[in-house]
């Protein structure tokens, strides 16, 4: 455990408490709540004996026929036939701690396109294995070439994020689906987190590497309830999986959940029967955030560099300091109450990072945290450092 990174999200909340004020660009969380209907599922939920008893490992049967339903509608995922399973998570990160120990021995290697998500590079090394970064393009996408010349005796998977936390890319069908064949030609295991599945902005279309039916053997799905339907807290989610991993899966998720909670998996069998609609709206909303947050940042033209997200909500900012990103970060806080998330969490190197989060505030509170954070790198600029 002593090699596993600490988490920065709770690392940076406690410098937030020690300044009061402080506005949050930080954690990745909805501004909004799940749907008025699914919260009335809880008007009945202790109704029933079994409410309050130990439910089926991978869920209830009820909540995972309609992820089925849900999959093969949105995700053209045919999640029904018999070589693939669905099981029902605590959240995303339980579906990939799962993943990367059902695929995995100690001493393996898991490939990690970077930027990547920190807790996935934290759960590799939990299972005793080596996360390997390798570096994407200028604006953040896949290099199949890159990841395949990564790949040795000892890799067992490759992880992708699409659209992607914390770069806010979205990979094209083409290359996503380039990456899952080569994978399967190489018998390795294609991880891919679509999280943030509906939060794409103009053109970008989001893909699941699942629909395509050569990808069944090999690919392993994680989904999430978190911020579609704004249940961070619930700790729901889900993950398509080859049916040879079940056994594994059931084990890992017995052994650690035994099931996931029942009152969430109620909350969350009415968000689906709600849809999508209810995520699509919001983030037409976010839509123009987005788009403030640019317009924002574009006044730190010379003294950083923003590449304009696709999906997801957030901004990396390669800001032109000598700093250690963890130093800017804490200094924004103490001297210019606003938080952002240091870069060199996600694998970012080569420069000072922000990662820069829109998706938790309300319109307003982003553009004083926006004003705050330029007017904070540029006054720590201008002081010389």
């Amino acid at each position: 455990m002593q090699a596993v990174q600490s988490p920065v999200i709770p690392i940076v909340a406690e410098m937030i408490r020690q300044s009061p004020g402080t506005i949050s660009l930080g954690q990745g969380v909805v501004s909004y709540g799940p749907p008025a209907e699914a919260l009335r599922a809880l008007e009945t939920f202790p109704s029933a004996p079994d409410d309050h008893r130990y439910g089926p490992v991978e869920g209830t049967p009820e909540l995972v026929e309609a992820i089925r339903v849900k999959l093969e509608r949105d995700n053209g995922v045919p999640a029904g036939a018999p070589d693939r399973r669905v099981v029902v998570t605590a959240g995303s990160n339980m579906g990939f701690m799962s993943a990367v120990l059902a695929v995995t021995s100690p001493g393996d290697e898991v490939i990690l396109p970077a930027p990547f998500y920190f807790n996935h590079e934290m759960a590799v090394v939990m299972a005793g294995c080596g996360p390997v970064a390798v570096p994407t393009d200028e604006r953040h996408g896949l290099d199949p070439d890159a990841i395949l010349a990564a790949v040795s005796p000892r890799t067992r998977a490759v992880v992708t994020i699409s659209p992607n936390n914390p770069s806010g890319a979205v990979y094209p069908e083409a290359v996503l689906r380039e990456v899952n064949t080569r994978c399967g030609a190489r018998g390795l295991y294609h991880i891919h987190d679509e999280a943030y599945e509906y939060f794409t902005y103009g053109q970008a279309r989001h893909w699941s590497p699942a629909s395509s039916s050569a990808s069944v053997p090999h690919t392993i799905s994680l989904y999430s309830m978190s911020k579609t339907y704004g249940m961070a807290s619930w700790r729901i989610g889900y993950m398509a999986i080859p049916a040879a991993l079940f056994e594994a899966v059931n084990k890992i998720q017995d052994t650690i959940l035994i099931c996931p909670p029942a009152v969430s998996q109620r909350v969350a069998l009415a968000a689906l029967g709600v849809g999508s609609a209810y995520c699509r709206d919001k983030v037409r909303e976010l839509a123009a955030v987005r788009q403030m947050v640019l317009n924002g940042l574009g006044a730190l033209a010379g003294l950083a560099t923003v590449m304009p997200p696709d999906g997801a909500f957030y901004c990396l900012v390669r800001v032109r300091l000598p700093l250690d990103p963890l130093v800017l970060v804490s200094r924004l806080i103490r001297e210019h109450r606003v938080a952002a998330v240091p870069g060199t969490a996600f694998g970012l190197t080569g420069g000072c990072w922000l990662r820069i989060s829109y998706g938790a505030l309300a319109p307003e509170t982003v553009a004083a945290g926006l004003g705050r954070l330029v007017e904070g790198i540029r006054a720590i600029a201008l002081s010389g450092v």
